[in-house]
């Protein structure tokens, strides 16, 4: 089979030729043509553009542009050497949908342009304006719902009490939030860790920036690098073409809250620390240096510090994660709140579940206050949930929450004996006891007791001599 070969002159001729074709094309269909040179002054333009504008085509040559078309932008692209693809151009009481583009010599130098009125009547091109304008909208939309799933859900009213401890946990976090210094959030699960730290965001500098969050106990350890850094395209099989960002990208600006830091095995420890000082990631696979600008909030339910000597977890990172410490009590160390929490969580669940928020007896309330709560808040909102869907009854009473309370066989039982009198005698007695127990811990420390508790020595004083007036704690 004979292949024919193109040579130096038969390529030049038949791109010469692609072009001649090319503007004969565009002549022939679109309304009207100009061409100007690097002076910008009118060199040709057909009849049909001349006879539209209502000017005489001789008369027109050697003329400015913009004495011809006085809204031309022809002018720019000779300056600029660069095209305007699609425009409205306003000429003669008449609306054209027109093309500017450059003419270069063979070095690249700008010699001229030339114009094409494409359409005389842009409804025309109406269906592509507005399928367009509607893909733009979905992805405003789009935009818009992903900003919202970055945003915090909870604020500082969302920690509901106003016990001392409670008190105290909010003091801490509110001076936490103004600051940019990494927070380490240490409770037993279920004492609100993520709710304090959407909090925190919200109440801080960068509240209207992104706040990503990543669950060390919910990801597989072989997945949590690219979750944290990202993948390049096809770093590996399988992997997207496309880049796919990581946490520290997609929370630039912002916070990235690392829930269950004590579960983040140790070869990743090292590689986060690196990120925390240096600001800079690298995607998996990628060579390129991605500067990241975020503050970190670290929660865990585990004690970093025996960790830490166990050499299960870097002491480098946690120096570097536990600047800001603010320890949540649990809920047994803050009794006093139980009555609002019952209240705020039978609230949440009417509006939930479409029905009418339902009251609890005070024996009912005081048979709750008994308990040690090992679930913490969101046990007592999984005991009040089951409650509300066992009865109608507008009003909980104390046979509906023993029901529920019942341990199973061979399990301890969190109750302690059941104090006489109403409901604030027996409120004030669980708060005793909930005093003496932190002083015998304390070993009749009374300093170390109201440390433990997170309230001031003095509250400490206060509310146990009030509550035991036999036992002197006056300080010495």
């Amino acid at each position: 089979m004979t292949r024919h070969l193109l040579t130096l002159q038969d390529t030049s001729l038949l791109q010469h030729k692609a072009m001649q074709s090319m503007f004969d094309c565009f002549e022939s269909l679109c309304e009207g043509t100009v061409i100007i040179d690097r002076a910008a002054k009118v060199v040709w333009i057909n009849d049909r553009y001349a006879a539209r504008l209502r000017i005489d085509p001789v008369k027109a040559i050697g003329q400015e542009i913009e004495a011809i078309i006085p809204n031309s932008l022809m002018r720019r692209v000779v300056e600029t050497g660069e095209p305007i693809l699609i425009d409205l151009l306003e000429a003669s009481e008449q609306t054209f949908v027109v093309m500017r583009m450059p003419v270069k010599d063979e070095d690249g130098a700008v010699l001229g342009a030339v114009g094409f009125a494409l359409f005389s009547h842009y409804e025309s091109l109406k269906p592509l304006f507005e399928r367009f304008s509607r893909l733009q909208s979905e992805l405003a939309r789009a935009h818009k719902k992903l900003a919202a799933a970055r945003r915090t859900k909870y604020t500082f009213s969302s920690f509901i009490g106003d016990s001392p401890a409670t008190m105290e946990v909010k003091r801490l976090a509110r001076r936490a939030a103004m600051l940019h210094a990494p927070v380490l959030l240490q409770g037993e699960t279920g004492t609100g860790k993520e709710l304090l730290a959407h909090a925190i965001h919200a109440g801080g500098p960068r509240a209207d920036q992104p706040f990503v969050s990543v669950n060390m106990a919910a990801v597989p350890e072989t997945l949590l690098e690219a979750e944290f850094f990202g993948v390049a395209p096809g770093a590996y099989t399988g992997a997207d073409r496309k880049p796919r960002p990581g946490k520290f990208e997609l929370a630039h600006g912002g916070t990235l809250f690392l829930d269950e830091i004590g579960d983040l095995p140790l070869p990743l420890q090292s590689k986060l620390l690196r990120v925390l000082q240096e600001h800079e990631c690298e995607p998996l696979g990628s060579n390129r240096v991605i500067r990241v600008d975020v503050r970190i909030l670290a929660a865990t339910s585990r004690d970093l510090e025996a960790m830490v000597a166990e050499g299960r977890f870097r002491k480098d990172l946690f120096y570097r994660l536990n600047v800001l410490n603010i320890p949540l009590p649990p809920l047994r160390e803050r009794i006093g709140d139980l009555d609002l929490l019952c209240e705020h969580l039978l609230e949440k669940s009417a509006l939930e579940n479409g029905t009418f928020a339902r009251e609890l007896s005070p024996e009912a309330i005081a048979f709750l206050a008994r308990y040690a709560w090992p679930g913490n808040v969101r046990e007592l909102q999984n005991i009040l949930e089951r409650a509300v869907m066992a009865t109608d009854a507008p009003r909980l009473e104390l046979l509906d929450i023993q029901s529920l309370l019942k341990p199973a066989p061979g399990t301890p039982v969190h109750m302690a004996p059941l104090p006489g009198g109403t409901y604030v005698e027996a409120m004030a007695e669980a708060e005793r006891r909930i005093l003496e127990s932190a002083l015998e811990a304390a070993q009749g420390k009374v300093v170390e007791a109201a440390r433990h508790l997170g309230i001031g020595r003095a509250t400490f004083y206060k509310r146990m001599n009030a509550l035991s007036p036999k036992r002197d704690l006056s300080p010495k």
